[in-house]
């Protein structure tokens, strides 16, 4: 596998949906290596079903889906994991019953680490203090931050190359929001490939280094999230946030 390619994801024309129904439309983004990429979009823009498509969830009906230059596209999910590929899903869906250990333990390494990738109970600790001291809790009594904290925590423990972030602020409060915003930009910057899905604009354009939009399912914006937030016509049509109010 070429481990140095410069861009990690790659969606070229991507048209998909469920049954006859077309939710993304010919639909062309990227994620370049140890970056952010932060797809937005209103409620039914398309968002969740790109993480689906990539992560081999549902079949694609024309393009293709590329990891570090692999075609994955036609790959069933667990193929598409050993690829590299670790999901934080929408709404967390941790094993309540079960002690944070437990939901850590169970996620095996699916693929070779690469590029000093390699992740482990003691550095999802490292990364998250607060988790070491639960270790032996039951989950669902975590609070609503802790139980992302372990969504993530759980994600790394596949080691991989490119990590799918679905809605990862949905439900915290506004001090576990910068708390998820700093550990995306520590993953960044520690050489993880992240997609970041998300529904609050500001966090999205905080820690992102380029952004794609989508608007029935197909892309009307790809560039830096300072062109975005330049562009007064775009951030209101497509997000509802003006400018000045955006936070960058």
């Amino acid at each position: 596998m070429a481990t140095n390619y410069t861009l990690a994801l790659e969606l070229v024309g991507v048209t998909a949906g469920y049954d006859r129904s077309e939710i993304l439309r010919d639909v062309s983004l990227s994620v370049r290596s140890s970056s952010v990429l932060g797809l937005l979009g209103r409620n039914g823009a398309g968002k969740t079903t790109c993480i689906r498509a990539i992560a081999g969830m549902i079949r694609l009906s024309r393009g293709d889906i590329r990891i570090f230059g692999e075609s994955v596209a036609a790959l069933p999910v667990e193929e598409v994991i050993r690829r590299g590929i670790a999901v934080v899903p929408q709404g967390r869906r941790i094993f309540s019953l079960l002690t944070v250990k437990e939901n850590l333990a169970v996620v095996q390494p699916a693929c070779p680490p690469y590029a000093g990738q390699q992740w482990s109970l003691a550095r999802v600790v490292d990364l998250f203090p607060r988790l070491g001291e639960r270790l032996g809790q039951r989950a669902g009594t975590l609070s609503g931050g802790e139980q992302q904290m372990l969504a993530i925590g759980r994600a790394l423990m596949a080691s991989p190359r490119v990590l799918l972030m679905d809605e990862p602020s949905e439900g915290l409060s506004p001090q576990m929001i910068a708390e998820v915003a700093r550990i995306i930009g520590q993953l960044r910057d520690n050489g993880l490939s992240i997609l970041l899905v998300e529904q609050n604009s500001r966090l999205a354009l905080s820690v992102a280094d380029n952004v794609a939009l989508l608007s029935n399912g197909e892309v009307v914006f790809a560039g830096t999230a300072v062109q975005l937030t330049d562009d007064p016509h775009l951030m209101e049509a497509y997000l509802g946030l003006h400018a000045a109010a955006s936070g960058t």
